[in-house]
This record gives C-alpha cells, structure tokens and sequence, in this order.
C-alpha cells in the first residue's frame, strides 16, 4: 500500500478516454491556467481506437481534427433512398488519434500530472474527493473530480437496449465509394425479430471508407454473428471483396436505456460521458453531449465556478426517449418506419436537432406527430403505468446493460 502523502490538485478526470480528452482540449483553449490537474487511468490513451460520427454546425474547434465530413446523406429503406440535405448542419466523423495527440499537446501546456492506475475508490466528504489509485499510485486529494468511467444507471431502465455494432474500414483498389456522400441509416439489412438493424458508410475517398452494420435490441451477436452481418450488407451495396481490404475492425456497445444516470454521486464528484447521461436513450448518440460538457466546464472553470455541466439533455426529451422505446420494444411501431417517417415528414435539420436534444417544444410537437399516433398512445399509457409502479417499489440492482465499455 502507498502510504505516501496525496498529491494535491484543484481538478482530478478519473478516466482519460474521449470525454477527459475533450475537457482537457477545450480548458487548454479557453486559457485556464494556473490550476492543478491530474489525470488517473491505468490506460494511456494514444491512436487510432475508436471513431465518433455526430453532427454539428461547420467551424467549431474540431473542424481541423475531421477525417471527413458531409452536407448530404442517405437513408435508405426497402422502399427506397431518400437523399437528405443537412444545411446549415454537417455530418461529421472523427478518429480518436487527433483527438488525443490534441488532449496530449493540452496536458503539456496545463502542466497535468498523468497517473498510469487504476482507481480503486473516490471518498468525497464535501470538502475535497480523495482518489485511492491501485498498486504504487499516489493518492490524489482534488477540489472536483471529473469521473468518466463507465457506470450503470441509478436503477433498472424499463427498457434496456443496447447498440451494438462491428464496422470494417474497407479499402479499395479502384474508386468504389462516393465521398461527397455518407450512408446515415440504411435499413435493407434484415430485421431481427427483436430490435432494429441497419448499415451505414462513412467514406473518407473514393476507395476508403468505414462500412458499418449496428443493431439497436436487448442483446448484443457473436463475432461470427457480425462478420456475416457485415459481409451481407457489403453484398448490398454490391462492392466486390475480392477487391477489398480490411483495413481495420471496430466494434462497441452503448446503452439504451430509460434508466436514470446518476451525473452527480456526490457533492464534488460530476460524471461525464455515458455514466453522466450524455448517451441519448433513442438513438446511442453521445459525442455531441460530451463534447457540450467538455465546453461548459472549461467555461465554468475560467469563470472560477464549479465544474459542473448542464444536463445533457431535457427531461422532455428523456421521457419522449422512453416512450419510444418502448414502441419499438414492444413491436407496436418499426424501426426503419418510425425513422423513416421522421425524415420523411420533417425537414432534415429538425430531426437531427431533435435527435440531438436542440429543438424547442413546437419543433417536438411536429416530430412526434410524424409518427404512428396509435401505438405511440399506447406506449405513452404504458410508460405512465410503468413510472407509477416504479415509485412504489424499492429500486432493485442495476441492469448488466448499462456497463458497456467506453464507446468509438
């Protein structure tokens, strides 16, 4: 056991994935200097691990960082393409080693400690959080702790989806992809008897591009089940494997789930990332979140205010997220229909507005009047039902389902 003195520090990131690489990023732009952080992860993040895929207005901070980006997309059903444009938003894809190496040139500025560890345990009593690092780790004693790793919710979800998925970075020897355009959502794949499945492609040329097949259900495939999954829908799309590469694999797992995540634990502890609710229940979308988070916390930082970020998204948002989860739980609505009317009904921007927790209540009440109004009553009574029921039992363990590890 280190008995050691604790290091002492104003910030400490408990985790140094995408959401601490993003908060260091963004306290290094917004010229916070002068305090003292430590960052405490047994892994050293570096390279090409993951890809994030959200969208956003052009010219913001990560504009450099981009492997690509695309003003038109498709989405495709058994009935169709439909080719949406997305002005005044984009659709952009971002590899982690940019992210990184930036999150690197951050730390050497703001003078970080890295503590390779693990964290056995925070103690927060109030005044300052002690971080206990396994084996020879120092004890860090912080003001705030920034906690990034995964937790599962406060209490069971009444649904509890996962989004899981295996994309293959293809590489080609000839021109085979269109790199003005990205594939968003295509659902001629088959459909589980269960759950929502689709394709997408996000190509960075003519001949590279990352082609993905991801279910939305109750449980993830096996690596066979994936590989067959993603050879059938390269099939689709009528590409040639003998003319193709695998250049890399990727795969990840992200909740969805009604369950509550506890952003808050503590008075000086703030979670981040999936463990503090920045995954949006209905669709896996996260980046966007944290990406708000890293921004409001160095703001609030520079200020000399605590670092503590807004909720990710609006409790209006999170029950509409509920009930749609249970639609599509429940069979009374489809995955590639309820998508595929709000496309259809709705102009591209609002939906991915919608999708990203921005829009105001009149652009809500036009969403949800796309869909089927039937089963959606029924499933509104039915989460009603649920959330009474849920308040006069004690709250049993967390699901399983809401550990998954660190997403793209």
């Amino acid at each position: 056991m280190n008995t050691a003195a604790p290091l002492d520090v104003d910030l400490a990131l408990v985790g140094g994935g995408g959401a601490a690489s993003l908060v260091l990023a963004a306290l290094d732009r917004h010229g916070v200097r002068g305090l003292r952080v430590a960052v405490i992860d047994p892994v050293h993040r570096r390279g090409q691990d993951r890809t994030w895929a959200f969208w956003g207005h052009p010219g913001g901070d990560l504009d450099p960082l981009l492997a690509a980006s695309w003003c038109q997309v498709e989405v495709a059903t058994s009935a169709g393409r439909r080719v949406l444009d997305l002005a005044p938003l984009r659709y952009a894809m971002l590899r982690s080693g940019p992210v990184y190496d930036r999150a690197a040139e951050a730390e050497r500025r703001l003078g970080v400690r890295r503590i390779v560890a693990p964290v056995d345990a925070l103690h927060d009593d109030g005044g300052h959080v002690t971080v206990h690092a396994g084996g020879d780790g120092p004890a860090v004693r912080a003001s705030w702790v920034l906690d990034s790793r995964p937790r599962p919710p406060r209490r069971p979800g009444r649904t509890n989806w996962l989004q899981h998925f295996r994309g293959w970075w293809l590489e080609s020897g000839v021109p085979v992809f269109d790199p003005a355009r990205a594939v968003l959502m295509d659902f001629r794949t088959p459909q589980p008897a269960r759950g929502v499945s689709f394709g997408y492609v996000l190509p960075v040329s003519d001949r590279y591009a990352l082609v993905e097949y991801t279910e939305f259900g109750p449980r993830p495939l096996t690596d066979a089940g994936y590989d067959a999954a993603l050879a059938g829908y390269r099939d689709l799309l009528g590409l040639d494997p003998t003319r193709l590469r695998v250049r890399e694999v990727e795969n990840g797992v992200i909740p969805m789930t009604d369950g509550p995540f506890e952003a808050r634990p503590s008075p000086r502890v703030v979670r981040l990332g999936t463990a503090g609710g920045a995954t949006r229940p209905s669709t896996g979308f996260t980046f966007s979140a944290m990406h708000r988070q890293a921004e409001q916390i160095a703001r609030a930082l520079a200020a000399g205010r605590p670092p503590v970020p807004a909720p990710a998204y609006p409790p209006r948002h999170r029950w509409m997220d509920a009930v749609a989860l249970r639609a599509l739980d429940g069979g009374g609505v489809g995955g590639p229909d309820f998508f595929d009317r709000l496309f259809d009904r709705n102009p591209a921007e609002r939906v991915l507005r919608f999708l990203d927790g921005a829009t105001t209540p009149a652009e809500e009440l036009a969403v949800m009047g796309s869909t089927r109004l039937l089963p959606m009553v029924v499933a509104t009574g039915g989460d009603a039902v649920a959330r009474l029921r849920d308040r006069l039992r004690p709250a049993g363990p967390p699901p399983r389902t809401g550990e998954p590890p660190e997403i793209r």
